[in-house]
């Protein structure tokens, strides 16, 4: 509901009278209430700092990030791995979220479009930030509950999560030594803690489980430290989404300025990329009559066949299987 149950309203938005009714004159009208910042005509004040002020004062961006989602002025240290997550979040060449602002740009859109929708692209797998971060809280609390060390319960955490793809220790990285660098600066700067300590063992107990070489990779190693850093796995997302949402916006300039606009109708596609029924005739709406197949099936063989043609058929959504989990459902209760 937002703001709309704080207990220092003076009215109880709950129960208000639905319908066409006249205003109520007896009451203060709604607003909505922040604890995070305020706005008037002589400052912007974020968690009761000025921000003029703190940027007059040498803050950076890192410090007010910072202060926006924890409510405190970070140590220096903490600043500086905040600020080296970012910078290696910020691009990542040709991926998803480039692409996805490119095809936008084509369009002929506003930049802040394509760099927001560039941001779509942070799934469950690919970004999976929260899901992650909720992991690694669920085995923790889980550990404090049973007394387990961090490498029993990392044991656990690999034998029950070993094909998911928000473990973050994957066979990515192998070659690629930004997420082992990554701890070792948190390590360097004294703020690593818990979560660094638990991915670590996860990385030992998943090379001991696994059948193929693998490593912790970007996702494991970014979010393990940002939650040490103090950031909710909610907030990491938003963090490192926008942060990366910076990048996609240069890739924005260079797709208009590269390769121009797209009107509708431009774009081909011809049949090589087609690997689908071939041309066949249009079938007059008398032979339809004979041709066409009821979709209800009336044996449980009928419906456990059609099931498997329509499993062969590729765009039809019948050959997905699972839905996306909700990482809130990763939760301990």
């Amino acid at each position: 509901m937002g703001s709309l149950d704080d207990p220092r309203l003076r009215y109880d938005y709950k129960n208000r009278e639905f319908g066409t009714v006249a205003p109520d004159t007896k009451r203060e009208p709604f607003r909505w209430v922040s604890e995070v910042a305020y706005k008037n005509i002589h400052r912007i004040v974020t968690r009761g700092y000025d921000t003029t002020e703190l940027v007059e004062a040498g803050y950076g961006i890192a410090d007010v990030i910072f202060i926006d989602f924890q409510a405190r002025i970070p140590l220096i240290e903490e600043a500086k791995m905040l600020n080296y997550v970012m910078i290696l979040s910020l691009e990542d060449g040709l991926s998803a979220p480039a692409a996805m602002s490119r095809i936008i740009a084509s369009g002929k859109t506003y930049l802040t479009q394509a760099a927001g929708g560039s941001i779509l692209a942070f799934g469950h797998a690919y970004g999976a930030y929260c899901a992650f971060g909720s992991m690694l809280d669920k085995y923790l609390a889980k550990a404090e509950e049973e007394g387990k060390s961090l490498a029993e319960i990392a044991q656990v955490l690999v034998a029950e999560n070993i094909s998911d793809e928000a473990l973050g220790v994957s066979g990515l990285m192998l070659k690629d030594p930004a997420a082992k660098r990554m701890l070792a600066r948190a390590e360097k700067l004294g703020v690593s803690g818990k979560y660094i300590a638990l991915m670590k063992e996860v990385v030992k107990a998943a090379q001991e489980a696994s059948k193929e070489p693998v490593d912790i990779d970007m996702l494991g190693a970014t979010g393990a430290v940002m939650l040490d850093l103090g950031f909710s796995p909610e907030s990491t997302w938003a963090v490192l989404a926008v942060t990366r949402a910076f990048g996609t916006g240069a890739h924005y300039c260079e797709e208009v300025e590269r390769e121009g606009h797209q009107r509708l109708g431009q774009a081909l596609t011809p049949k090589e990329m087609y690997d689908g029924p071939e041309d066949r005739p249009v079938p007059s709406l008398e032979e339809r009559k004979k041709t066409v197949r009821p979709g209800i099936h009336r044996t449980p063989q009928e419906w456990k066949d059609a099931l498997e043609d329509k499993q062969r058929l590729k765009g039809s959504g019948w050959a997905i299987h699972e839905e996306i989990e909700d990482p809130r459902k990763r939760k301990m209760k």
